[in-house]
């Protein structure tokens, strides 16, 4: 066997080595990882790279290598914009001096390399870009016709490698990324608390994902800045490393796009980086917290190793973001609700405050005639308990109470009946009581009655006041009729004691004198009387013969 041919049989073992892998295993990285491997040595180059297509970011992120330096495989710029062209349109780009060539972006990262000649071979399945493979020369040389057409194939399996293993580790991720959706959304349906939801989720992300952690930031409408709300897998030291607002990675998300990084540290969207070298991050995945489409967060997951986020996890990470801001839209209701029944009990609590302190019994009845209200004057009046009165019938109340059952005024306002207040006397044992009741309709929207006020006064106090004022507007009247009276007889009886006097001092009979004695006697008994009668502040009533009454007279000179 010649040169040629033994080159040829080792270009067909790896070839059907890669064909093999490529059909048995399931991890495309094992099959990349052995096409950057074999290559070198096979084609005599120094070393080969395969990069991935990230649909998220439309860019090309490290997949494998063997041969360079991670400083030159982490650079931003991987080759010219026409280069990039070519290879997007499925055809391999030969450069053979990118040591020399000025108009290459990464020139100064070649020479520090020793890089002469660089291939680049599209990755392609179904017509479809999904990489490309470079193979890197420290030496001037070129690659022959077959050289280019092995490699090709062989980028052709890894475009098949991947297809496949993706689509294999995508159903099996998809499955789990299923199962932790639907647990994380039983979660939620099961608790309103938001912060247990949160936590629970940024660790179940990190697990599912295979990450180092992840966080869950809100952002604060009131100082427009993010402020975190759970983590998991990452250091406190590296939370509080300060704000994150204006990290470009971040203000790309809160625009609403999902933002997928290979290599934070050579890249211009991270900022913190000596903070993310110590902690160990290498790659990472932003996504929106959305409610009802507002973005009201950010959750980043992170990983230690190079992590290429497939278009799955993508998918999986925003929906769970936006199982997040269900939680955090559901806790807010929940909020708003205990929020508003917390007014509500303080607005009774204080309706209740003045519905007590009124100083009269009050009562609310429904259409029904059923007490649904009843204030603690009343309660204390019927001796009862607020349990035992709600409820109860107005008729059965009525008859049961201290108002009496004549007449009951809700029953009138319920009927539509026009009504005034209604005084009702009750009796208990010795003691005489006057009840004023008043009743009220209060209407619903329709303008009908829907309840019905009645409020029970105690007016003893003033009935009585008001029995006091109407003898004591008699006795005015009498002692007036009184002096009117005293004063028209004291003419007449000062006239008449006169005479009888005069008749004594001139008459000397003795029976004459006597007679007259007695009627002076008289006259005089009469003047005290008027004189009593015009001094009077008062009066006695007091027993006579049969049904009659006599009064006795009170003045101020006693």
């Amino acid at each position: 066997m010649n040169i040629s041919q033994a080159r040829e049989q080792q270009f067909l073992d790896v070839y059907q080595k890669i064909t093999r892998l490529t059909s048995m295993v399931l991890d495309h990285q094992e099959v990349m990882d052995a096409i950057v491997r074999s290559l070198p040595k096979l084609l005599e180059i120094d070393a080969c790279t395969i990069r991935l297509l990230d649909n998220s970011t439309r860019s090309f992120v490290l997949g494998a290598a063997h041969g360079v330096s991670l400083e030159y495989i982490s650079r931003e710029v991987i080759d010219t914009d026409a280069t990039m062209a070519m290879v997007q349109s499925g055809y391999p780009v030969f450069s053979p001096h990118v040591d020399e060539d000025p108009s290459l972006p990464f020139r100064d990262a070649a020479n520090r390399e020793g890089i002469k000649s660089v291939l680049t071979l599209p990755i392609v399945f179904q017509g479809k870009l999904t990489g490309i493979m470079r193979l890197l020369i420290k030496t001037e040389r070129s690659f022959t016709s077959d050289e280019i057409s092995f490699a090709m194939a062989l980028a052709e399996q890894v475009g098949l490698a991947i297809a496949h293993g993706r689509m294999f580790k995508e159903m099996e991720v998809q499955l789990d990324f299923l199962r932790e959706i639907q647990a994380l959304s039983t979660l939620v349906n099961s608790t309103l608390d938001l912060d247990r939801i949160l936590s629970t989720m940024v660790e179940r992300v990190a697990i599912t994902m295979g990450a180092k952690g992840c966080t869950l930031r809100l952002l604060n409408p009131a100082t427009n800045t993010l402020e975190l709300a759970a983590a998991y897998g990452v250091s406190s030291k590296y939370l509080q490393r300060g704000e994150v607002e204006n990290e470009r990675n971040i203000k790309m998300v809160l625009a609403g796009e999902p933002v997928a990084i290979y290599d934070l540290h050579h890249d211009q969207r991270v900022d913190y980086l000596q903070q993310m070298a110590d902690e160990g991050i290498i790659s990472l995945l932003a996504v929106p917290l959305k409610v009802d489409q507002e973005i009201i967060g950010v959750m980043r997951i992170l990983t230690d190793v190079p992590r290429v986020f497939s278009s799955i996890e993508v998918q999986f990470a925003v929906t769970l973001a936006e199982v997040g801001g269900t939680a955090i839209r559901n806790a807010r209701n929940y909020r708003k609700i205990n929020l508003l029944f917390g007014q509500i009990e303080e607005h009774e609590r204080f309706l209740n405050d003045i519905i007590n302190s009124l100083p009269h019994q009050l009562l609310v009845f429904d259409q029904r005639r059923r007490v649904v209200l009843a204030n603690k004057v009343f309660l204390a009046a019927m001796g009862k308990e607020e349990s035992e009165v709600l409820g109860m019938n107005y008729g059965d109340l009525c008859s049961s109470s201290v108002i009496g059952a004549i007449s009951c005024p809700v029953d009138q306002i319920i009927q539509d009946q026009k009504m005034k207040p209604l005084v009702q006397e009750y009796r208990s044992g010795d003691q005489q009581h006057w009840f004023e009741r008043t009743a009220s309709p209060l209407y619903d929207a329709e303008g009908r009655i829907e309840y019905v006020i009645e409020i029970i006064r105690d007016i003893t106090s003033e009935h009585m006041l008001a029995e006091e004022k109407l003898q004591s507007g008699k006795l005015q009247g009498i002692v007036e009729l009184a002096g009117t009276v005293a004063h028209e007889i004291n003419s007449p009886l000062f006239v008449a004691l006169g005479t009888a006097q005069l008749l004594i001092e001139e008459s000397d009979q003795s029976p004459i004198i006597n007679e007259l004695g007695i009627i002076i006697r008289n006259l005089q008994q009469i003047s005290d009387l008027t004189k009593k009668m015009t001094s009077m502040t008062g009066f006695v009533s007091r027993d006579y013969v049969g049904a009659s009454r006599l009064l006795s007279f009170t003045d101020d000179s006693r």
